[in-house]
Order: C-alpha cells, then sequence, then structure tokens
C-alpha cells in the first residue's frame, strides 16, 4: 500500500498535447512566482499552510561528470493559479549561489549530462507536452517531438544511446471492437486489473524504447517491448531508477512484472531483465524469484548487476536485500543478509563495493557494503539522508528533518560529516519558528522499547497545558523517520498548539525485520496497543491537558482511527481519517493490488484461513456500535487504492449513529492530496475540526 506519463513514433508528426492552447500560452509566457513571505508572516513568524506553499521543493539532484557542480531542480507553486513551475539550478560543491539554467518557463526536471559535461539534457512540458531538451551553451533547445511526450529516459554513460519511455496501445480499444459505435464510452473487462492506483486500465502500457543518440537527435528507435501487455518502467508508480545502461550502451537494465490477469493482481514477482542492444535479446537474470526484484545498477565495468530484492512472495515489505548478480556465471550473491535493515537507493562506489540508504532506527543513513558482505554504516544522525549521488571522491545527499525540507548537501563518506549546500528555504527558516523534536522511549505492553517522536508547539512553556495530537502513520510499514511532508507535516501541527505524538508502532522499518513483520495478520493488536501506549505515556506530562486529545491517520493510519474510533475508550476528542479502510470485505473486492490484502489480512474474506478469520472480524466497521466521537474524514474520488467508498460507508455510519461527522472530498485527486488550493482547504477543514473539537473553540463554519 505504500510507496510514484504516451503513443506513436519520433519519425511521425506530434498529434496532439495534454494541455489547451490558453494553458499553452500560459507557459510560453512563465508562471510568475513570487512567495516572499509578508511582513505579518514574518511578524508572527508561525509555521502555516501558506507559509508552507511558499516553500521550494528541491527534487531531482546530480554531480557533474568531475564531482565539482551539482546539478539539482526545484518546483514552486502558485497558489492563485493552483499551478507550478520546476526550474533546474547548478551549484559548485565547493559552495556559493545557484546559477539558474531555466526560469519558470514550465516544468522542467529529470537533467543529465552528456557525455561531454558540457550540455544538459533534461524532460519539460514548456511545449505542451513532455518532451526531451537540452541546455548548451546558454541555449535551450527541444530535441523530440514524440506524439503524446515521454514519461522518462536515459542516456548511456558513454554517449551513442538512449532509452526513452512512452506509452503505446497494446490491446484492443472498445472502438476496435464495435468501430459503429465510436462514441461509446464502454470499457469491457475479461480479468484483473481493472484499474491501478488513479486510472483505469485502457490496454495501453508504458513501454521502453532504445535508439542512436548524438546528442542533438534520436534515430532508430525501436520498442523493445513490442506487444508485450505490461508496463515497464511498472505501473503505479514508473520509477524511471527502475532502468539503467551499462557503461558502453550495449545492454539496457530494466524491471518488469511479466504477469497479467488476476496472476498479476496478486503477485509482487518482477524480475530484472537484461536487453541486448546488438542482438536484441532479452535475458532474465532473478528468475525463480518469487520477490520484488528492482533498481539494476551496472558495475562500472559492466560484469556485474546490483539490485535489490524481496525474497518473500506477496510481501511488498519484505526485507529489500542488496544483491549482486555476476554476469558471466549468474551467480547472485547477498550482501546484507547479515543486515537487519532495508537496503535502498544502491549505487556502485567502485567495482568492489556498494552504497545504499538503510532506515536505521527511525531515521536514514547512508551504509557501505563490500562484495564480501561487510556492512559500515556511513553517516548517523537525527536526519534522513534520503539518496545520495557520488563521483569520485565527491557525495552529495538529499537531506531532511522533522524541522527542515529538503536540502542538499555534501557528504564526506569517510567520515560520515556532512556541509550544507543549499539553502533554499533560508527565509523560512529565518523567520519562522519550528517546534523542539524531542525523542522518547516508551515501553510497550508486551515489555519492548519503543521509539517516539514528540513535537512541541513553538515557544513551549512546560507551565502549560497543551492539546495533543497521536499521529498515525500509513503504510502500513512506512518508517516515522526524520521526514519531511508537504501533505501531513508535523511541524504544522505543532505550529497550531498541538503537540504531536509520532510513534514508531509494531510493523515500521529501521528496527529490525522482527519488529516489521510483526503487523501482517495483526492489524487490530500489538500495533493497535503500541498507538495507545504511546499517547498515554505522553499524557501523563503535567504539560499535556488529557481531556483535549486527538487522534489523525491516512491511509492505514485511517483504518487505525476508524478502528480506534470503536476501541478507544473515550481517551479521544476527535478523529480525521483521510482514505481510510473501513470494511475489510468491501475493501478486498474494490481494492486493485490483492497481493496486500493477502499478505496482509490472511486472504480473502471467504477464506478459511484463521488469520483472514481474525482479520475480518475485526474490521472497523465492526465496531461502528461504539462510535461516539466527532469524525472527519477525507477521500480523493480517484483513489483506487484505497476506494471513496470506504469512507462514504463511514460516513454514513457515523451520522446514522448521531456522531458529529464532515466528509470532504476531492474530485480531482486520489490517494494523496498535491493540489495547492485543494492542500489550503484540506488543512483549513483539518484544523477547524480540530480546534472546535479537542480545543473546543468555535467552529469558523
Amino acid at each position: 500500500m505504500k510507496r510514484h506519463i504516451l503513443a506513436l513514433t519520433l519519425s511521425t508528426a506530434v498529434m496532439g498535447f495534454f494541455f489547451s492552447c490558453d494553458e499553452k500560452a500560459a507557459l510560453s509566457q512563465g508562471l510568475v512566482i513570487d512567495n516572499r513571505l509578508t511582513d505579518a508572516e514574518k511578524a508572527t513568524g508561525l509555521f502555516t499552510t501558506e507559509v508552507m506553499w511558499k516553500m521550494g521543493r528541491i527534487g531531482d539532484y546530480l554531480l557533474s561528470p568531475d564531482g565539482t557542480t551539482a546539478l539539482y531542480s526545484a518546483t514552486y507553486y502558485n497558489m492563485e493559479e493552483n499551478r507550478s513551475v520546476v526550474n533546474l539550478y547548478t551549484v559548485p560543491v565547493d559552495g556559493g549561489p545557484p546559477v539558474a539554467l531555466t526560469d519558470n518557463g514550465g516544468k522542467d526536471f529529470s537533467p543529465r549530462y552528456g557525455a561531454d559535461g558540457q550540455a544538459i539534457y533534461f524532460l519539460s512540458d514548456r511545449s505542451g507536452d513532455v518532451q526531451l531538451w537540452v541546455s548548451h551553451d546558454g541555449k535551450i533547445t527541444q530535441l523530440t517531438a514524440i506524439g503524446g511526450g515521454i514519461e522518462g529516459y536515459g542516456i548511456a554513460p558513454e554517449g551513442g544511446k538512449i532509452w526513452y519511455a512512452r506509452r503505446v496501445q497494446v490491446d484492443p480499444m472498445t472502438t476496435d471492437l464495435y468501430p459503429d459505435a465510436p462514441k461509446s464510452s464502454a470499457t469491457i473487462y475479461d480479468d484483473l486489473m481493472v484499474r491501478h492506483w488513479d486510472r483505469w486500465e485502457d490496454g495501453s502500457y508504458s513501454h521502453i524504447f532504445v535508439a542512436d543518440f548524438d546528442g542533438t537527435k534520436l534515430s532508430n528507435d525501436k520498442d523493445i517491448l513490442d506487444g508485450e501487455s505490461w508496463d515497464a518502467p511498472m505501473a503505479p508508480y514508473f520509477e524511471t531508477s527502475e532502468i539503467s545502461w551499462n557503461r558502453a550502451g550495449t545492454v539496457l537494465a530494466y524491471t518488469c512484472k511479466k504477469l497479467r490477469g488476476a496472476e498479476y493482481a496478486v503477485s509482487t514477482d518482477s524480475d530484472v531483465f537484461l536487453y541486448d542492444v546488438a542482438t536484441s535479446t532479452t535475458r532474465n537474470i532473478t528468475s525463480g524469484m518469487p520477490g520484488y526484484d528492482k533498481y539494476p545498477r551496472f558495475s562500472p565495468d559492466g560484469t556485474k548487476v546490483a539490485f535489490s530484492s524481496m525474497e518473500r512472495a506477496g510481501n511488498e515489505s519484505d526485507k529489500s536485500r542488496l544483491m549482486v548478480c555476476d554476469l558471466a556465471s549468474g551467480r547472485i550473491t547477498c550482501l546484507t543478509r547479515d543486515f537487519d535493515y532495508n537496503a535502498d537507493q544502491i549505487g556502485w562506489d567502485g567495482n568492489d563495493a556498494l552504497i545504499f540508504i538503510a532506515p536505521i532506527r527511525a531515521t536514514h543513513q547512508i551504509c557501505r557494503a563490500t562484495l564480501d558482505g561487510t556492512v559500515k554504516v556511513l553517516t548517523e544522525g537525527r536526519h534522513d539522508f534520503n539518496g545520495f549521488c557520488k563521483t569520485g571522491d565527491h557525495m552529495i545527499a538529499p537531506k531532511t528533518t522533522l524541522s527542515m525540507a529538503t536540502e542538499l548537501f555534501v557528504v564526506d563518506p569517510a567520515s560520515g560529516t556532512d556541509r550544507q549546500l543549499t539553502f533554499e528555504n533560508k527565509e523560512v527558516y529565518d523567520n519562522i519558528r519550528m517546534g523542539e523534536v524531542q525523542e522518547r522511549i516508551v515501553r510497550t505492553t508486551d515489555g519492548k522499547e519503543m521509539l517516539v517522536w514528540v513535537i512541541l508547539p513553538p515557544d513551549f512553556d512546560p507551565a502549560r497545558k497543551y492539546p495533543a495530537l497521536l499521529y498515525c502513520q500509513g503504510g502500513p510499514q512506512s518508517v516515522v523517520s526524520q521526514f519531511w511532508s508537504f501533505r501531513w507535516n508535523l511541524q504544522l501541527m505543532a505550529a497550531q498548539g498541538y503537540v504531536v505524538v509520532a510513534p514508531n508502532r509494531r510493523g515500521l522499518p529501521s528496527f529490525g525485520q522482527e519488529w516489521l513483520d510483526q503487523i501482517s495478520g495483526d492489524y487490530s493488536g500489538q500495533n493497535i496497543r503500541d498507538y495507545l501506549s504511546a499517547i498515554d505515556d505522553v499524557a501523563k506530562e503535567p504539560w499535556i491537558d488529557a481531556d483535549k486529545l486527538g487522534c489523525v491517520g491516512a491511509s492505514y493510519g485511517g483504518y487505525s482511527v476508524y478502528y480506534l474510533m470503536g476501541n478507544h475508550h473515550k481517551r479521544f476528542k476527535a478523529f480525521i481519517a483521510h482514505c481510510g479502510m473501513f470494511n475489510f470485505e468491501s475493501m478486498y473486492g474494490s481494492t486493485e493490488e490483492l497481493w496486500f490484502p493477502n499478505n496482509d489480512l490472511g486472504g480473502p474474506y471467504w477464506s478459511n484461513d484463521p488469520i483472514a478469520k481474525r482479520s475480518y472480524a475485526n474490521s472497523p466497521h465492526k465496531f461502528v456500535r461504539n462510535w461516539d466521537t466527532p469524525l472527519l474524514i477525507f477521500s480523493g474520488l480517484n483513489d483506487f487504492r484505497i476506494p471513496y467508498t470506504e469512507n462514504l460507508q463511514a460516513f454514513t455510519a457515523a451520522r446514522l449513529m448521531g456522531v458529529p461527522a464532515r466528509l470532504v472530498t476531492f474530485s480531482d485527486e486520489a490517494h494523496q492530496i498535491f493540489k495547492p488550493q485543494n492542500s489550503l482547504v484540506w488543512n483549513r477543514e483539518f484544523f477547524a475540526w480540530l480546534n472546535q473539537y479537542v480545543k473546543g473553540e468555535p467552529t469558523p463554519h
């Protein structure tokens, strides 16, 4: 449940864009961005939704071939226009002001250096749909005009070859079956999956094309999945990190789940494939490995491929192991067998070692593994490093904390020390007060130690009493780390005068696989008791008003809210659920990735498996008779992971039980809220509800 763009050849004329003429005109004129803080915002010094949406958001990042320059993208929003731009910048690794390569002309992203280290390629929608562009000698030039646009690309390190992804129609459409009914809106399905994440399946798939590339044009492009009915990169996230070249551009590694229908819906069996450009042949190097195999990376000498792998079939949150395949022998070795944490964001460090990111005790750290299986954690501290880029002796990494959005840092791998390189939101941090973040160890009901983050309001006064919020994490197996979110921001909650309690309950990574696995098949058990242990422990503090507690969460956190609604024994004054699971039986029949409930609930609702029986018997809707606490519900109508009907059922139940309730839906959002003005409404409703029912303040509505 956890953790991401379409259809002709290059030689064909562009057949249309995703944007109207007015929208394209607006793009060509650029979007005005003025996100300076107002005098009033500086005077109050409080973190608000409006301030948060003025912050720049660093995205892509990489180093120049000589390691002396960092190249990155940053996104900025215009709240009034309800849209954004993405610009590209360079900054010397030794420090200095950033230099803009693009300026509000559209969304410019996925930058890549050319083999000469001078030209910078990137994707942009500035012409209407997403195409490949180049910045060279101060000039920006469009290189492709592929009908429908492209979704991602990668240039071979030594040049000469490029891959790109675009959507192609493989299976027939209804209009192909019934040409005499061209205006029919019917879509016909004979098997699963009929929809995925936020879109209905329409017989089109993301395919990888390879082409010759001389730096200015593409030629001889070829669909390496021609006629095949599956996505590469894989749905629903379409991550370009699932694809990589060897240095010479002779072999392309990619990830794909080559299954269809019901078999696809219940399986996590993706594989790593190698496509030989000269022979047009494909080799599966992970055949027989039943879990997720992803993110292949060639060693610099091209003799080995590293990738991440989950061992157990159908478990999307199994341990992510670091594997290396020797291409000559086909032998695969696990480098992290004795390392009890996930290995993510992998990359080679020479031919004999790899660097990766691991979640460790509610943080994310940079680690290094040698081919003999020796693992060393290179960094430490209360922060998240969410990736890295290393060229020679130079390394940069995006870093966050619960009090800081992503900034790029220069990291010394030898000492683990770091130095801040970008200062994207300096004005905010210079003028806006953040709350203190405390690390607290809470004893659970089964005698374990649980790490809980406690975020205090700015200007915290221990002589006062504060209302508190229990934050329930989604996933369900996603770590509550030193993350920064523009959707569920814990500092934003604290800034409204709440103490935020964020437990790393059972089922979350970074505390070993046993802690992570415990939640599967036990949704209503120990992790729920962990939640209550955390809030009960903090509520004992003299600075907490134990009569003013709220509980909030999204996705699995939304399920947690619905379950606690019927089982909280009068602890909480108000609840907020976003896109939560309410009725496990209807959820099973209407979600798409069925491996998830099969693994986590024990199977379908008609199963005689004891775990499944216990899971469905403890579905939140079974406890509606106990509901007596105000409930606010959010739902995206394009959410197919946890369909909006789950939340509609919960709202109906609350109102028929006479419980104060409000349902807020977004017709243009899915499982998360991304659009600026939607976020503004979301946050205003969120805090108005808490202020009314937790603090006891009058509602503004």
